[in-house]
């Protein structure tokens, strides 16, 4: 767990920290480089789920490099299924990281929504849905090792 005292919000604790697959932590269905690495370094503070619509037929080969299972969202309203799986988490325990039309509804139900930028770009209605943006996946996942970072940005 994380504990985040940002001036001008209620005290957080982030337990959960749930990422989109494909354009975020991946490109055309391959783990960007180190990032095995980074996300097993999380897990002793944080649990992270992987949410995927499998876009490339990969996952199977990503979860074996990271060393856990993706959740695979069923084709079809992507986003409310996204969302949902924030809510059934507990919104206020969890940090949500996309960038994909269907991540905005996911951003905006978590207590914190961090956008990434993406070699495969980035949805309008994500970016706007966002507490913050971040240049890489590997910016956002720091945030987590630094989180005086997230203090920082996310202050009023």
């Amino acid at each position: 767990m994380i504990e985040l005292n940002i001036p001008g919000q209620p005290p957080l604790q982030i337990e959960h920290l749930v990422t989109d697959v494909n354009g975020t932590i991946a490109l055309d269905g391959r783990l960007f480089e180190g990032l095995a690495r980074t996300l097993n370094r999380l897990r002793d503070r944080l649990d992270i789920h992987l949410l995927t619509a499998d876009t490339h037929g990969n996952q199977d080969l990503i979860d074996r490099q990271i060393g856990f299972s993706a959740v695979r969202i069923r084709p079809g309203d992507e986003a409310r299924q996204k969302a949902d799986y924030v809510r059934n988490l507990g919104p206020e325990r969890t940090a949500a990281i996309g960038q994909g039309a269907n991540d905005s509804l996911m951003l905006k139900t978590a207590a914190i929504g961090i956008c990434v930028l993406s070699t495969e770009g980035v949805a309008v209605e994500t970016l706007l849905a966002a507490d913050m943006v971040v240049p890489d996946i590997q910016s956002a996942l720091a945030l987590f090792d630094k989180p005086t970072r997230l203090v920082a940005t996310l202050r009023k």
